[in-house]
């Protein structure tokens, strides 16, 4: 008769998950172990230290996009082995890439939407810094042909998310920031006109501020650069960072004139992963038109026996966000984007609403003409609280709302903000507003001694 040898047992197949050896011990943290470990008890392991982030649906504070739908998962599976830079081998999701530009370019109105060009990148920060970098060569070409110094480029913007801080030092050109100001929170034109001079390679309104969710004045500035012009012959071109803004105003404000409508508009980047719909790591910077980009700056790359251009700072990626955009543009239409964000501008304005009923807060903004968001301070006095203690008191129940001051002269008004995604529902905005009103009512009944600093209590409002 035929002998049977049995082999050891894996102490994981016998044991339960945590009555193993390996979930009795610390796991390693900063070194690799020595021995292949079993996959289903290091997959619970990883996935037990998630458990203690916080809830992507509750963190208020953040613009990117934290719920997404089936087939946007199934879709990122199907694309997780695609390198998007290898345009030879996977060609389809080239083609797509290229669609989506030319469907954003429609968008926001290019004048040859068809033929001009743009590009994927892994976010609106990248594609901030690409279009900064089409302004700086611009100018230089033309001051070179002109006979006159290229050594000190400066950019006008007003206050602005870190990346344009990034850009100005890693590719040397003078930031000329304008702050904020008390009853002033948008860049305007009087202040542009008071920096610009023939050193200025562009400036750069944002259309969805950061700190307060305003649209700054894009038509307004584009017209006091036109006057500038005519006065002293500075052709001085406008970017606009419309990270968050160029997913809501095309499509809840069409009438309102900001993109390549204006004709001294040059470039606009846009994040499909905040207001875009789609999931984390893709950002959107389209040109006017093809000339606008300098030739300089493109490369070539083998695609399907010619060649397609590319500008970029990153290489390899995922092509799976590019192909969840396309797929959100596609499913949901300019309808069903309407009325997405029409949907979050109404929960941003119904909390706003409750917020103000509470009676120690000074509504900044309020949801309307900007983005789904609101944004408040406290009034004068003591309140025996902080916005930084309610941050953290409100931390508890598992929401993150960020509070912390503004910029400039401003900067000792401290605010707080919420910004409102698809995903949130009115049942949501009803539950966070019993929270923050328990949280108020409970340092009313218990004033702080001690408040909480922006360290302690602020968190993180990018």
């Amino acid at each position: 008769m035929p002998l049977f040898i049995k082999k050891k047992e894996n102490e994981n197949s016998r044991l339960g998950l945590y009555a193993s050896a390996d979930s009795k011990e610390s796991i390693p943290k900063y070194k690799m172990p020595e021995e292949a470990q079993d996959m289903r008890t290091v997959y619970h392991l990883v996935h037990d230290e998630l458990m203690l982030d916080g809830n992507s649906r509750m963190n208020l504070a953040t613009f990117c996009q934290t719920w997404l739908d089936e087939y946007v998962h199934k879709l990122m599976d199907e694309c997780l082995d695609k390198n998007m830079i290898d345009k030879d081998e996977y060609p389809q999701t080239a083609e797509i890439e290229n669609r989506c530009v030319h469907i954003l370019a429609d968008l926001f109105n290019s004048p040859g939407s068809a033929s001009t060009i743009g590009c994927s990148t892994t976010g609106s920060s990248e594609a901030a810094m690409l279009g900064g970098l089409a302004l700086k060569w611009q100018w230089r070409k033309k001051r070179q042909q002109a006979g006159k110094s290229t050594d000190k480029p400066n950019l006008i913007c007003g206050a602005v998310q870190v990346c344009w801080h990034k850009f100005a030092r890693y590719f040397d050109v003078e930031l000329r920031e304008v702050g904020m100001e008390h009853g002033r929170y948008n860049l305007t034109p009087e202040k542009v006109l008071e920096l610009a001079d023939e050193n200025t390679i562009g400036v750069v309104p944002t259309f969805g501020v950061t700190f307060t969710l305003m649209y700054e004045p894009v038509a307004e500035i584009a017209k006091a650069l036109d006057k500038l012009q005519k006065e002293k012959g500075w052709d001085i071109p406008i970017h606009v960072d419309a990270a968050s803004g160029a997913f809501i105003a095309p499509f809840v404000s069409p009438e309102l004139v900001w993109d390549f409508r204006i004709p001294r508009v040059k470039s606009i980047n846009a994040s499909g992963h905040k207001y875009g719909l789609s999931p984390l790591g893709v950002g959107w910077v389209v040109w006017r038109e093809k000339e606008d980009l300098p030739e300089e700056l493109i490369f070539r790359v083998d695609y399907l026996g010619g060649d397609m251009p590319t500008f970029a700072l990153n290489f390899s990626r995922p092509g799976g966000q590019i192909v969840a955009q396309y797929y959100n543009l596609l499913r949901h239409g300019r309808e069903g984007y309407a009325k997405l964000q029409q949907a979050c501008l109404d929960h941003a304005q119904y909390i706003s609403a409750a917020i103000e009923k509470l009676g120690h807060f000074e509504i900044l903004y309020n949801g309307k003409g900007g983005l789904p968001g609101a944004c408040w301070t406290l009034k004068p006095g003591d309140h025996g609280f902080t916005l930084y203690d309610i941050s953290d008191k409100i931390r508890s129940r598992g929401w993150q709302i960020a509070s912390y001051p503004l910029t400039g002269s401003a900067n000792d008004i401290v605010v707080q903000r919420v910004l409102i995604r698809h995903g949130f529902s009115r049942d949501m905005a009803d539950m966070l507003i019993q929270d923050y009103t328990r949280a108020v009512k409970y340092f009313e009944e218990n004033p702080v001694r001690t408040p909480l600093s922006q360290k302690e209590g602020g968190g993180f409002h990018h």
